[in-house]
């Protein structure tokens, strides 16, 4: 039997390299791609007819709209039309990764470090770029809460900014380990409803039960997608937050 963290690894489909480097585009760049292509598909097509009743697909794109739309107004107010495009792209590329890996033999591109990491440094260095820009040098007081005492000041600042630079890593650890955990407990439950197919008679109704707890299992993965990509946009926003308001 495979290992279930096989699923995981990462094999190229048309090699490539740059000099000592390797630039092959692989499974996990072509789930991407995809990603992007359905991405574009459902929030242009649905919404070209612009119907006054919507259907199906249209229904789902303006309800992905209306939530990112509703994080942005919350926690940005009246910024948050500026940097909806850059929320909402995010929340899609994560929401794509995540469901677009549950489908067999698919590639989940979310649960790879390098990924999740790459998008979270984006998001670091998007909050870090708008608060120097927005507020000069007066954006590291960030580091100095208002009121501290002296004494406490060599202790606390040394502390937020650790805080700060935290960020990242557990933006991406976060969304990465979710995905793996889910979806090796998914390989390792399925793996054995097939083991028990091969038993007798009797003991093959045992293996309803990890059939119905791998169906739960694929359920609760589908809400985790949702939620994965919806607090990846909360932390975004937050983070945004942070930089122009200093708080």
């Amino acid at each position: 039997m495979q290992s279930p963290l096989e699923q995981f690894v990462i094999k190229p489909i048309f090699p490539l390299h740059l000099g000592q480097y390797d630039i092959s585009f692989t499974q996990s760049s072509l789930w991407m791609v995809v990603a992007v292509v359905l991405t574009t598909l459902l929030m242009t097509l649905s919404v070209r007819g612009r119907a006054l009743v919507p259907g199906r697909w249209q229904n789902i794109a303006e309800m992905l709209y209306e939530v990112v739309f509703g994080l942005t107004r919350e926690y940005l107010h009246e910024e948050g039309r500026k940097y909806f495009p850059f929320v909402f792209s995010l929340f899609m590329i994560v929401l794509m990764g995540n469901l677009l890996g549950l489908i067999p033999y698919s590639f989940t591109y979310t649960s790879h470090i390098i990924v999740t990491g790459a998008l979270a440094l984006f998001v670091f260095g998007m909050a870090t770029l708008v608060g120097i820009w927005k507020h000069k040098l007066h954006f590291f007081s960030l580091f100095l809460p208002s009121g501290l005492p002296m004494l406490m000041i060599p202790l606390i600042i040394p502390i937020e900014i650790i805080s700060y630079l935290s960020r990242p890593l557990s933006l991406s650890v976060r969304l990465c380990a979710n995905m793996m955990m889910g979806h090796t407990m998914l390989k390792l439950i399925a793996a054995f409803c097939a083991s028990l197919v091969f038993l007798s008679v009797g003991l093959k109704l045992v293996g309803i039960i990890p059939f119905v707890v791998n169906t739960a299992l694929m359920g609760l993965e589908l809400l985790i997608a949702f939620i994965q990509a919806y607090v990846f946009a909360i932390l975004t926003c937050i983070y945004l937050r942070d930089a122009i308001e200093l708080h």
